[in-house]
Parts: C-alpha cells; sequence; structure tokens
C-alpha cells in the first residue's frame, strides 16, 4: 500500500484505443514484464486496477529512467485494468477526470480508428494529458523475428524496408493528430514534451517498447503532473469514483472504485449517489483482489483490507448500494455539516448531465453518469437536439417519449443508448421505433445519423415523386411523327426531369396538353433527363398550330407544387430543373400574381 505521506501519489493511468488496437496485449504485457520483476517487488492487483511499485518500474526501465530528470518521486503507477472508454468515461471529476494521465493505444497498421477520435475528444474535454503506444510494430514487413531488447537497439537491427514504412505509418499518425489540433512526433524526436504529444512505438506481443512506454509515462507524470498528484499530509477524508457496480457470490451488491483522494476505512460514513439524491450510508466492508496463485477457489477470490490511501482500487461494501449509480462520487465525511456540502456538491454533479425538457429531440440512455456526459456532449458537437437524456435501461415511457417527438419531427423520433438494453417490458411496444445501441459512442451517433440521412432522403424522393417536377423541352425540326390525336413528335431535354401524365404548355403559359407516353428509339421509358432526345406523345394540341419546331415547352406544375419545390425542397432540385422552375414561375405570374408562393 502506498504512503498516505508521499510527496507525489501515483498517477491514475488509463489505457484507451480502437477494439483490436491492442489495449488488452498492452495491459497483458506491462503486467507480464512487471511479474518477470516481481523479486523486487511485482505488481499489486487492486480492483479494477494494477498498482506497479517504484522498485518494480526501475527495475524494468532501468537507465531509461534518466530522462525522467531529477530522480523519480512518485510512488509507483496505478493503472486501469480495464481497457476502453466505456470505463474512461466514468473516471470522471466535475470539470475534469480523475485519470490523470491516458495511453492511446494505434494500431501502426491501422492508424487513428473512430474509437480512437472518440477517445482523444473525451481526453481534450476533460483535460487529460495522453501519450500514444504505436502497437503492433513486429507486424510491419521485414520485422526480425526474435528481436529483444532496448527499442532504440531493436531498430537498428530492423530491415531498411521496415524502418521506411514504420516511419510511413508514424507519420500518418503524426498528420492524424495534426488535423486534431495536437503536434506529436516519436519519443527519440520530441524536444518539448509540454508541447508535444509523445509517441512510443511498441510491441505487446513481444514487449519491445515497453520499458520505453513506462519511462516516458513515468517522466510526463512527475514533470507536468506535480501540483495533481501532491498527497495530503495525513489527510484524513477521502474521495473517489465509483466505476461500475457488481454483483459478487458469497458478497453480495459490491461498488468497484477508484480512491483518487485521501483514506478510506472500514465504519466510515460515505456520501453516495442514486437518481433520487445523495445519502449516507457506511463503509461495511473493503476487499482486494488476492494474489492469482492465491486464487484457488474462484468463489474465494478476495481478501478484507481495513484502509486504503489514495490512489487506489478497491472494492466498496455498503448495506445501501441498491441503485447507487455508476460514475458517480463517493466520499467520507465526519459530521452531518460536511454531509450537508457533500450533498449539495454530489447532487449537482448528476443534475447537471440529466436533461428532461418538452424540446423536440432524441431520448438518451446510459448506463452511468460518465458515459450519459460523454454521449451527450458528442451529441451537442453534430449539432443534434436531446429532450431527455437519463440513465439505465430504456423503457416503455422512453418508446412513447419518442412516439411524442415523431408526431412532430420524424427524424428526431429515435432512441440512442450507450452500454444499455431494452427492458424486457418495453419490448413488444418498440414497433417501429428506431433504437439505436452500442458500447461505442461514435456508433451510436454515426448510426442514428445515417438513419436519419437515409430516412430523410426517402421522404423527399417519395414526396418529390407526387410533385410535378421543373422541365423545358425544346421542339426538335423534321420530328413531326404524327399531327395529333395524340400528337407525336421530338424533343430535347434541355432542363429538368420530364414524366408521363405531366401537362405541358407554351413561352405563353397555355396548357397544351398531357405527355401520354415517352419512347426511346421507340422503346416506352418512364423518364427523359437533361440532354436526353426523346419522343413523346401528347394529347391535346395539333403539330404546326399550338406546338411548331423549334419551340420551347414547359411541365406545367400547380401552384401549389411549384410553392413546395421552392420553399421546401429546392436544396434537391439540379441547377436546370431550379432554372426551369423560376421560368414557368415568371410565365404563369402575369396570369397569377401569387404563382408558387
Amino acid at each position: 500500500m502506498p504512503d498516505s505521506n508521499a510527496r507525489l501519489r501515483q498517477p491514475v493511468v488509463v489505457v484507451l484505443g480502437h477494439v483490436d488496437s491492442g489495449k488488452t496485449s498492452l495491459l497483458d504485457a506491462l503486467r507480464g514484464t512487471a511479474v518477470q520483476a516481481r523479486e523486487v517487488g511485482g505488481i499489486t492487483q487492486e480492483i479494477g486496477a494494477s498498482f506497479f511499485p517504484l522498485e518494480t518500474l526501475e527495475r524494468i526501465c532501468g537507465p531509461l529512467l534518466d530522462r525522467a530528470g531529477g530522480g523519480v518521486r512518485i510512488p509507483g503507477l496505478l493503472m486501469i485494468d480495464t481497457p476502453g472508454h466505456a470505463v474512461f468515461s466514468n473516471l470522471r471529476l466535475r470539470g475534469g477526470s480523475a485519470a490523470d494521465i491516458a495511453v492511446v493505444v494505434v494500431d501502426v497498421l491501422k492508424g487513428l480508428e473512430n474509437q480512437t477520435l472518440e477517445s482523444i475528444d473525451i481526453l481534450r474535454q476533460r483535460k487529460v494529458p495522453f501519450l500514444v503506444a504505436l502497437n503492433k510494430i513486429d507486424m510491419i514487413r521485414g520485422w526480425k523475428k526474435g528481436s529483444k531488447g532496448q527499442l532504440h537497439s531493436v531498430m537498428k537491427e530492423q530491415s531498411p524496408e521496415w524502418g521506411d514504412e514504420l516511419e510511413e505509418r508514424l507519420y500518418n499518425v503524426v498528420g492524424g493528430l495534426s488535423r486534431l489540433g495536437f503536434k506529436s512526433d516519436a519519443y527519440y524526436r520530441v524536444k518539448e514534451f509540454r508541447e508535444q504529444v509523445t509517441i512510443v512505438p511498441v510491441s505487446a506481443r513481444t514487449h519491445v517498447g515497453i520499458p520505453e512506454l513506462l519511462a516516458v509515462l513515468i517522466g510526463l507524470s512527475q514533470q507536468f503532473l506535480g501540483g495533481r498528484l501532491s498527497a495530503s499530509e495525513g489527510a484524513r477524508w477521502g474521495k473517489g469514483i465509483i466505476l461500475e457496480m457488481q454483483e459478487e457470490t458469497g458478497i453480495g451488491s459490491t461498488a468497484n472504485i477508484i480512491l483518487t483522494e485521501g483514506h478510506l476505512g472500514v465504519g466510515d460514513s460515505i456520501a453516495l449517489v442514486r437518481k433520487d439524491g445523495a445519502f449516507k450510508s457506511k463503509v461495511k466492508a473493503l476487499f482486494m483482489p488476492k494474489p492469482l496463485d492465491e486464487m484457488r477457489d474462484p468463489r474465494d477470490k478476495f481478501t478484507p483490507v481495513d484502509e486504503v490511501y489514495a490512489a487506489a482500487g478497491v472494492k466498496l461494501v455498503s448495506a445501501d448500494l441498491a441503485g447507487v449509480v455508476a460514475g458517480t462520487s463517493v466520499a467520507s465525511f465526519g459530521g452531518d455539516a460536511d454531509f450537508d456540502s457533500l450533498k449539495r456538491d454530489m447532487e449537482r454533479e448528476l443534475t447537471d448531465v440529466l436533461v428532461k425538457t418538452e424540446n423536440m429531440g432524441v431520448i438518451v440512455k446510459a448506463a452511468s453518469v460518465g458515459g450519459l456526459e460523454a454521449l451527450l456532449r458528442m451529441l451537442e458537437e453534430r449539432g443534434i437536439p436531446v429532450r431527455k437524456a437519463d440513465l439505465g435501461d430504456i423503457t416503455k415511457n422512453d418508446i412513447v417519449d419518442a412516439g411524442v417527438v415523431g408526431d412532430h419531427d420524424p427524424y428526431l423520433a429515435a432512441i440512442l443508448g450507450f452500454d444499455s438494453k431494452i427492458l424486457p417490458e418495453a419490448k413488444e411496444f418498440v414497433g417501429s421505433t428506431p433504437i439505436f445501441i452500442s458500447g461505442v459512442i461514435y456508433e451510436v451517433i454515426d448510426n442514428y445519423a445515417t438513419w436519419a440521412e437515409a430516412k430523410r432522403e426517402s421522404d423527399q424522393k417519395g414526396a418529390l415523386s407526387s410533385l410535378t417536377r421543373p422541365c423545358r423541352l425544346h421542339v426538335l425540326p423534321h420530328a413531326f411523327f404524327r399531327r395529333s390525336g395524340p400528337a407525336v413528335f421530338g424533343v430535347e431535354v434541355e432542363a429538368g426531369l420530364l414524366k408521363p401524365k405531366v401537362r405541358v404548355m407554351g413561352k405563353d403559359g397555355r396548357e397544351l396538353g398531357t405527355v401520354e407516353q415517352i419512347q426511346d428509339n421507340g422503346k416506352p421509358v418512364t423518364e427523359a433527363r437533361q440532354g436526353d432526345k426523346v419522343a413523346i406523345s401528347v394529347d391535346g394540341p395539333t403539330l404546326g398550330r399550338q406546338v411548331k419546331e423549334e419551340d420551347t415547352i414547359y411541365s406545367m406544375p400547380t401552384s401549389h407544387d411549384a410553392r413546395v419545390l421552392r420553399t421546401k425542397y429546392i436544396s434537391s432540385l439540379t441547377p436546370g430543373e431550379a432554372e426551369a422552375l423560376e421560368e414557368i414561375i415568371a410565365i404563369k405570374s402575369p396570369s397569377d400574381p401569387l404563382f408558387g408562393f
């Protein structure tokens, strides 16, 4: 257990990245490297985290730590074990994050992917510094199998082909980060660590680059997080974040927490948060995992402890955990006055995230406060309005709310769920309500946006198909095939779209008749577009009288059609159609000044 009076506490490190980027493999490699050094202390498994003590880090990194400058002053690293931004989103504090620094894992062969971008966006919002672990360098063509040792030496051993491809792929990542507003470079070229994101090439599979990654992590932590990591001398009261709620065999309801400040002990009075507000409770028990080699019975995998000091991962047991919300704070306190102050702050944290309005917008659900907060922020960035944002699974009331929205705006009548599911009793009411659920925030939003755009396009096509589209035709010379009953003659579509059953008019606005059929090379077609030369049959006019060679004729939309086209669907018209529509309105307005308005 870390010394509570240490000048600096250990930083809380979170590992993020896209699916299959190697987050889990990297964590396994970090732990595996530490296990090899456990004769000097090894690692301590904590709830949801692994603590790497200073002695182990020094053994792994060796002389690499000289770059940290001024000696290593942090007592170790607390590495959050559960990879991914779902847990990271719960490492939230008012105005920031309980995570001190992050490692963003990037697959060197794939570069920055959707979840990577999402992770970086959350890090930017929470003001969390990060470095990049450029993983899978052993998968680049030309890698020499069996390469081991310090990264710098291993890189020199590789073929020129491997080195060239690493540089190319590294600079793809540098370019991607630049587009996001970050300067970056490989750790061995970084001159100013405060201004550049550090990229460390690694191979989680072979453990090459792991010592360098840890050394950079330590150096960044103590150079730039000193004030944040200062441990209060003899701090009495503890504060932390609930990462997740779990049911444990033989224990019951538990809360996995990361203690970020102070001290927490069995019997302490604590404040917790449910959806209906903050309340008092007592620490009934605290548990840490047993070492793996002592975990003989899977039902007996924890060992009780009396107290813990920040920063630490611990399993908390209390008699009142039902309904406690993941992502909210937990804090110990002394008297009622302390609780009243905590209660106000903790409830404000929750109410600041929940949304309930009468506005037209999507319905948003998430399993945790942090997830809900991250989802809402990204929806705001995309300009997607929200009617209701709440915690928990999707209920019948959520579906009813979406239906209310659908009566006013069908493109917002959707439910978005991050790490949520549809309750069994709600499934029978889903009907046609679109529900988008994923454990990836970008996927939730992108899937919704794709659906809304597709629905909008489909609805527009359906609405446009019922309107007479604007069209201008040029009557071709020497192409009169039948004078009347119906008149059959050749035209070129100069602008717009012509379909059968459309009324047409001359340049004077007088109706000529209805297009009965369109033929191309003697075969009927359903439409003719700009540039097409076709024969049309029109019931009404007599060729040589009402229609002459080289005449210009137009489709004849109603005033209503013209108005709807001008106001609602103008962006769906081609430039030629828009031009023809204005000419039609100009022709009709002398006899009907309000035509198209």
